[in-house]
């Protein structure tokens, strides 16, 4: 578990350990993937993202960060590149995301968009997505505003994931990390353990069930219709 002194800014009156038991009787640690979407220096989206992973560890999660340098554009590689076959085999390791961008022009940064576009809808004939729980994140550099989470938000439901209802939203992102690279104590910080909160207690409530949660009608028609075309070959 994260040592206290790590999260300076946490009421430890307030906050409660997860309890795994009212949620899932698995007992390995929850899987979080987490995506950010700038590469610069003092990428303040990575910062967030460093915040975050701190919050999940406390309530017991396993993290892993995604670096997004040197991942090419979509297309313009194919997809046996190193940071393709990096960012692909950590999403099938996953059980939940967190997904991190800037909003730049309104919209989620290329970045962002780029790491998304690389993760495959299917792979062996599996989405690799359907059914992980998702959180939603984003930093600004003026007024608050929800373009960015809502794009992804509109991903995340076409990748079929578990979306989770609350997100965070960072203003004037630039005035709430202080020169030590950490988020300074403010609603906005608390709104974070709030959104990685929920995430780990979905995680646990649906990794159990995600296959049969997003198991569909259509598509078990759809198989059963295939199977039926393939034995009648066989009798020809």
């Amino acid at each position: 578990m994260m040592k206290k002194t790590n999260l300076p800014n946490i009421d430890f009156e307030s906050i409660q350990p997860i309890d795994v038991q009212r949620l899932n009787a698995k007992n390995h640690k929850p899987k979080i993937l987490l995506l950010y979407g700038s590469l610069r220096e003092r990428s303040l989206s990575r910062l967030a993202t460093e915040e975050a992973v701190r919050i999940l560890e406390y309530f017991g999660a396993e993290t892993q960060t995604f670096n997004p340098s040197g991942l090419p554009l979509p297309d313009d590689s194919d997809d046996q590149h190193p940071k393709v076959q990096e960012l692909r085999a950590l999403v099938q390791w996953s059980e939940g995301m967190v997904w991190c961008s800037p909003e730049r022009h309104g919209a989620m940064t290329a970045v962002m968009k780029a790491q998304i576009d690389w993760i495959p809808l299917a792979h062996q004939g599996v989405r690799p997505t359907q059914g992980k729980t998702l959180a939603l994140m984003q930093v600004s550099g003026g007024s608050q505003s929800f373009n960015a989470v809502n794009q992804m938000r509109i991903l995340g439901r076409w990748m079929r994931m578990v979306t989770i209802a609350n997100q965070s939203s960072i203003p004037k992102a630039w005035m709430e990390f202080d020169d030590n690279n950490r988020m300074k104590p403010s609603p906005l910080y608390d709104r974070i353990v709030d959104v990685m909160e929920e995430l780990i207690k979905f995680t646990l409530l649906t990794r159990d069930c995600s296959a049969y949660l997003v198991d569909r009608y259509s598509e078990r028609k759809e198989s059963a219709e295939a199977f039926r075309q393939r034995i009648d070959q066989r009798s020809i």
